[in-house]
């Protein structure tokens, strides 16, 4: 009936709810209220997850038409208040009796499904994440397992794993099948166990399992068996690795050579056997004793207690050291030392847990007297050395012996002061060296190296400088430096060095190559062998001097035997080809030295020399020669080649043969005597030595009787030395027949000698003619015109002078005699002015002395007017003379002219300007080389003096 439709529709525990077509709520019942909440009276209204779920679109549609199949769906609402809840709904459209379209639909939670899916899931990952397997098994319905799990009447684990499946009798350890059956016994019998046992997997490996039987009876009256298997393979290796370790431990505790003890109160909780033995107790006396009873047997044991459990309530560690003394069994008593350290290990109960550890120091105990001693001698040592040593912290000198202190000139009291850079010359020097010194020292540990300081009392000295860290690695620590005075060995060294250097540059400047070989090579090598080899040192450097040898087996440079064999200072001469590093081949010649070395054993010293220029010499000289020999032969002179030092002939031609009557062959070796008479012999040998002494060729003339004829040879000696500079080693003679060039040129000598003196006397006399012409003519205008008579008169002086020159050159050639153009002048100025002069000559061989030709007209003219000027400027009466006298020395003439008359006041000739008269005509004719004037005042006299040395006169021989 309809009532009972209604009462079903309240009651029932699913939600239903009912509306029309146009979504109005028809009906609901309290379980749909109780899962949907309370809805609004349209489902248009409704949360859009309700109306989703319900079929109801935005649009007012229904999601299924009447008699359709009906529509599930399901989702998550959450109503107000309450928890998000998964529903599920069936809707279903019908249409009524009166047409009319209902839509119902039936929801269901399934929030307690979903968290139960979810519940097993965690379980599932839990199981797998633990290893854990779990099966039951019911009377009613047989083992049921999990979702994860295995089936197990033979103990199945349930694992994350899924590989680990049913366990087997045939995977598990031979070691572990009578746990494995003592487990099945249990699962047939229901009774509780719990065992441990290995399998084999094949997947997994070796693993450990622990699998627990719990039998129950249920509510039912039925009776289960759970099984738990978990996989502790993890666990049982932990296990035994903790076993293994306190194993160790224990074996580590009784084999080191301290004693280890727990103490918790002050009582003894475990020690090792060495804490025992140290105490001279047996084993396991000391488990449960206090500390005071552990100490009994020394005086200090109170005190050492007291403080020990002091500092463990401070929470600090105790220290202290004490001897015992020990008697061991059948030996004689001993003294030992041991070191007592007490840390906190925590509390436990209220009880204070201390570790106490004991070790034996006699050893060290002694070692520290052995160092105490070391110290003291290491401080007698310190102060006692010789080597100056500082140690240096900070960049400064914190302490330094009295070596050290009287190397740099301070005193004690200023090492305080005294830095790290007041120990290099200047600041450049310590700027430059103590960085590197640095770095050198943080990385090795220790420097060495030498450098000058500067004393106080400004003195330079060179050092050897050793460092080395007191903490290796870190320079803070300080550092030990110990300064060495080697600054007599420096200087030394440094002038060893400069003169090797100045050495190997004198060697370098020289033009022989020089080459030093050790046994590893070469080793140096000067400019010229460098220039030699074609390379430069760094090429050859080590290597065999046979690198730049030619292929010859027997060349020098491969002999290996000179620097075994070779006495020391001895040298092998020998002739080589050398190849050049740039293709270059020429020969040399050179020797080599053998020296020893205390450094490096025994050297070989070669001097080379190139010799490739004078190879090539002399096989153009030996070509040339073979030319001269042959031009020599061909040639139409009488050439002839001689020793120097013995004149005997080495080579001749025919001509020269033919000249002294005899032939080539029987000439060679004689000497002139072998040639010639005696004293024709001797004159050869004089002009021969002659030549020989210059270096320029000698001509002599020389008269030969040919065929009854005398014949003029014109010869030529020339000597020929090795090199410039040298003596002559042989003598060239070259002679040319000239006898009828020389009758030639003596003929037409003699007839230019007469042509010649015809036409000069020819000359001579008519200049003479004429000057005198002139001079008349000049005297005819100064009768005419007075006004100018004194200088017409002074030139018709002049020229009456030179007509005089010219009038003594008259039937004479070359020279004139110096006494016959005085002598010609003084009468000339004589009967000019009437004036008496005297003219003496002084001297012997006054005719000796001749004028040139060039120089003749200059001097007459000179004393022209200086008599001129004597008798015009000389005072006194007409019949006052001048004096004239012409002095003859070996040497030189001196013309002096003497006239009474006074200088005037500060005369001198240098003042009297050039001119073409006077004593300024005088000056400019003199020769100035060989000729000089004087003007002095000798008492009331004016002396004139012309000294005349050649060459402006000339002295000749008698014939």
């Amino acid at each position: 009936s309809l009532r009972e439709l209604d009462d079903w529709f309240d009651l029932s525990p699913v939600g239903m709810v009912l509306s029309d077509d146009r979504g109005l709520l028809v009906r609901t019942n309290p379980a749909f209220d109780a899962l949907a909440g309370a809805l609004p009276v349209s489902l248009a209204d409704a949360p859009a997850g309700l109306r989703e779920l319900l079929g109801w679109h935005d649009d007012g549609a229904v999601a299924t038409a009447p008699g359709a199949p009906p529509v599930e769906r399901q989702g998550w609402i959450t109503p107000p208040g309450q928890p998000p809840r998964l529903l599920r709904t069936i809707v279903r459209s019908y249409q009524t009796v009166g047409g009319q379209r209902r839509t119902m639909a039936v929801i269901e939670d399934r929030s307690a499904e979903e968290e139960r899916d979810l519940a097993q899931v965690q379980i599932g990952a839990l199981m797998d994440t633990a290893g854990v397997g779990l099966a039951t098994f019911q009377e009613s319905s047989g083992w049921v397992r999990q979702s994860t799990g295995t089936s197990a009447p033979a103990g199945t684990p349930s694992s994350a794993s899924a590989a680990l499946h049913t366990i087997s009798r045939e995977i598990v350890a031979s070691g572990s099948v009578p746990e494995f059956e003592r487990l099945q016994a249990a699962l047939r019998h229901g009774e509780r166990a719990e065992v441990r046992y290995e399998i084999a997997h094949p997947e997994l490996g070796s693993r450990w399992l622990l699998t627990r039987v719990e039998p129950a009876t249920l509510a039912s009256g039925k009776r289960t068996t759970s099984v738990v298997t978990l996989d502790i393979t993890e666990q049982h290796n932990a296990q035994l690795q903790t076993e293994q370790l306190l194993h160790e431990l224990t074996t580590i505790l009784d084999s080191t050579s301290a004693g280890i003890a727990y103490l918790r109160d002050s009582v003894v909780v475990r020690c090792n056997r060495r804490f025992e033995a140290m105490l001279g107790l047996g084993a396991g006396a000391l488990q449960g004793r206090r500390i005071e009873q552990l100490l009994g047997v020394h005086e200090r044991t109170g005190r050492i207690a007291a403080e020990a459990r002091e500092a463990l309530e401070q929470g600090t560690i105790y220290e202290t050291e004490f001897d015992v003394r020990l008697v061991p069994p059948g030996s004689t008593p001993q003294t030992r030392w041991y070191s007592l350290s007490v840390r906190h290990a925590g509390d436990s109960a209220g009880a204070i847990e201390a570790i106490a550890v004991l070790s034996d120091v006699t050893r060290l105990k002694a070692r520290e007297q052995e160092f105490e001693t070391l110290a003291r001698e290491s401080e007698l040592m310190f102060s006692l050395s010789g080597v100056g040593i500082a140690f240096l912290r900070d960049d400064g000198v914190q302490r330094a012996n009295q070596a050290f202190v009287q190397l740099v000139g301070c005193s004690v009291s200023e090492l305080a002061g005294l830095r790290v850079a007041d120990l290099f010359a200047d600041a450049d020097e310590h700027q430059r060296r103590w960085p590197l010194v640095q770095v050198a020292l943080r990385d090795h540990g220790r420097w060495t190296g030498e450098h000058p300081i500067r004393t106080r009392d400004g003195r330079t000295l060179w050092v050897q400088v050793s460092m080395r860290l007191v903490v290796d690695g870190d320079p803070a620590g300080g550092i030990i430096a110990s300064y060495v005075n080697v600054d007599a060995r420096y200087r030394a060294e440094r002038a060893v060095a400069m003169q090797a250097q100045r050495t190997r540059s004198i060697l370098d400047s020289v033009l022989v190559g020089i080459v030093t070989v050790g046994p590893q090579g070469i080793e140096w090598m000067n400019r010229s062998a460098r220039r030699m080899f074609g390379a430069d040192l760094a090429d050859f450097v080590n290597l065999p001097i046979a690198t730049v040898a030619t292929p010859e087996p027997e060349h020098p440079f491969r002999r290996t035997e000179y620097l075994t064999e070779l006495v020391e200072g001895q040298a092998e001469t020998f002739e080589c080809r050398v190849m050049a590093r740039d293709g270059r081949e020429f020969w040399v010649v050179g020797n080599v030295v053998s020296t020893a070395r205390e450094s490096t054993g025994r050297q070989l010293t070669y001097a080379l020399l190139d010799i490739e220029r004078r190879r090539e010499a002399e096989a153009r000289m030996s070509q040339a020669q073979a030319q001269l020999q042959r031009i020599i032969e061909a040639a139409p002179l009488a050439i002839t080649l001689r020793d120097a030092r013995t004149l005997k002939v080495i080579q001749v031609n025919g001509m020269a043969a033919a000249s002294v009557r005899g032939s080539p062959e029987a000439l060679i070796g004689t000497t002139p005597e072998d040639i010639f008479d005696a004293l024709t012999a001797a004159q050869r040998r004089l002009d021969m030595q002659q030549a020989l002494a210059t270096p320029d060729v000698t001509r002599r003339e020389y008269l030969l009787e040919q065929d009854g004829e005398q014949r003029v040879w014109d010869a030529r000696y020339l000597p020929l030395a090795s090199g410039p500079g040298q003596l002559p080693d042989q003598l060239l003679l070259v002679a040319t027949d000239v006898t009828e060039q020389r009758a030639a040129q003596e003929a037409r000598l003699e007839a230019a000698i007469a042509q010649r003196e015809m036409l000069v006397k020819e000359v001579h006399h008519r200049i003479k003619n004429n000057l005198q012409g002139v001079a008349g003519l000049l005297q005819q205008i100064a009768q005419r015109k007075p006004e100018v008579a004194g200088p017409i008169s002074e030139v018709v002086g002049q020229v009456q002078a030179i007509a005089q020159v010219y009038g003594l050159q008259v039937g004479e050639s070359g020279p004139l005699e110096l006494v016959s153009v005085v002598r010609a002048i003084t009468g000339s100025v004589q009967r000019t002015f009437g004036r008496v002069i005297r003219f003496e000559v002084t001297g012997s061989d006054a005719t000796r002395w001749q004028l040139p030709e060039a120089e003749a007209i200059p001097i007459a003219l000179t004393l022209n007017e200086l008599l001129t000027n004597a008798v015009k400027h000389c005072t006194g009466g007409p019949d006052i003379a001048v004096n004239c006298t012409l002095a003859c020395a070996d040497t030189e003439v001196c013309i002096l002219i003497a006239n009474p008359g006074t200088l005037p006041e500060g005369f001198s000739l240098a003042r009297i300007p050039g001119g073409v008269s006077g004593l300024g005509l005088v000056r400019a004719l003199l020769p100035r080389r060989s000729a000089q004037l004087a003007l002095t005042q000798a008492a009331e006299q004016v002396l004139t003096t012309v000294t005349l040395a050649p060459p402006g006169v000339t002295r000749v021989d008698p014939a």
